[in-house]
């Protein structure tokens, strides 16, 4: 079946080599790039999916559109609204395609808190051969830690399964518990009406969940209260489910041990923030995903895969619970 598909603008070249190269995937759809959002409206009129971000204008131009095409796996805030809700055109994201990238980064984090490279730096960069002795310095054993792992899905499962291969004991909270694999890398499989009585048992608290409504501002001040004083908080999920003047309190408290962030509430971080200077903080300034080796066919690969299944009348892959925005 022919179809047509229309580029969402802003449209870059790097956009339209894209199309071009799905176009030659599926030589019967009809792929089209507007510049403007004006052109886009006429364009929509007609077509049957989409690719990129819309607004209530673009959604009420397509009477016929049964396929967005998301440009991230969990786009930004606001990505999801009212009318798009509404509206019966299907949505399907690119979640999966980070799994290694930002699972590794995760690790890189523990690793690094573990064993006090965070703070060497700080060292090194002062010229100052200064061994950090003491028992708060060796509260984690990576090995016999438990890391709990607040949304389960691939990223989640990725990251559970390189942490049991470092030894650690893995709880998981989730809903959904649809990521293949996730059972056999996670020890503990607890609902997130759950996550208060588990967080006290966890060394490390890694977030890995999209911003959806349920999560948004999740981690407060009293999920920080919960903590141990010695625990690692970690976010490379959304920065919407984490309050920063909580986590920058319960850094400055002492109520937690440190905290590592690649997202953040408020992107760019303001320079004025006081996270900056946090104790025991790594902050990454949302990199974990970045573009980097394969994602770029990842990316093709779905979306040329969902053109087929979209052409034949099968099933798209990846599609999202608008609701719920994920």
């Amino acid at each position: 079946m022919s179809f047509k598909m229309v580029f969402l603008p802003p449209n870059s070249q790097h956009n339209i080599d894209f199309m071009t190269r799905l176009q030659d995937s599926v030589p019967d759809a009809n792929l089209v790039a507007p510049m403007t959002e004006d052109e886009a409206v006429t364009e929509l009129s007609d077509a049957d999916a989409a690719f990129g971000t819309m607004n209530a204008r673009l959604v009420a131009a397509a009477p016929k559109l049964r396929w967005l095409q998301a440009p991230a796996a969990a786009p930004p805030a606001g990505y999801y609204f009212d009318e798009l809700i509404a509206h019966p055109v299907q949505v399907s994201n690119f979640r999966e395609i980070y799994n290694d990238h930002i699972s590794v980064h995760i690790i890189a984090m523990m690793l690094s808190f573990t064993k006090h490279l965070n703070l060497y730096r700080d060292h090194q960069r002062d010229r100052s051969w200064n061994k950090l002795v003491g028992d708060q310095y060796n509260n984690i054993f990576l090995p016999e830690s438990t890391v709990l792992i607040v949304g389960v899905g691939g990223i989640g499962t990725e990251t559970a399964r390189l942490c049991q291969a470092l030894g650690c004991n893995v709880v998981g909270v989730d809903a959904r518990w649809e990521s293949p694999g996730a059972r056999d890398h996670v020890d503990e499989m607890r609902d997130p009406s759950e996550l208060d009585e588990v967080l006290p048992q966890a060394d490390f608290v890694v977030l890995t969940i999209p911003h959806t409504p349920q999560t948004e501002g999740m981690f407060n001040a009293s999920k920080f209260a919960l903590m141990k004083e010695s625990a690692i908080f970690i976010n490379i999920g959304r920065g919407m489910t984490t309050k920063l003047d909580d986590l920058n309190d319960a850094l400055r408290s002492g109520s937690i041990g440190g905290a590592g962030l690649d997202v953040y509430e408020i992107e760019p971080l303001p320079a004025e923030h006081p996270l900056w200077d946090a104790p025991n903080t790594i902050l990454t300034p949302h990199i974990a995903a970045d573009e980097g080796r394969h994602l770029g066919e990842r990316r093709y690969e779905v979306v040329s895969d969902n053109m087929r299944r979209f052409a034949a009348g099968e099933a798209l892959r990846n599609v999202v619970d608008k609701e719920n925005w994920f």
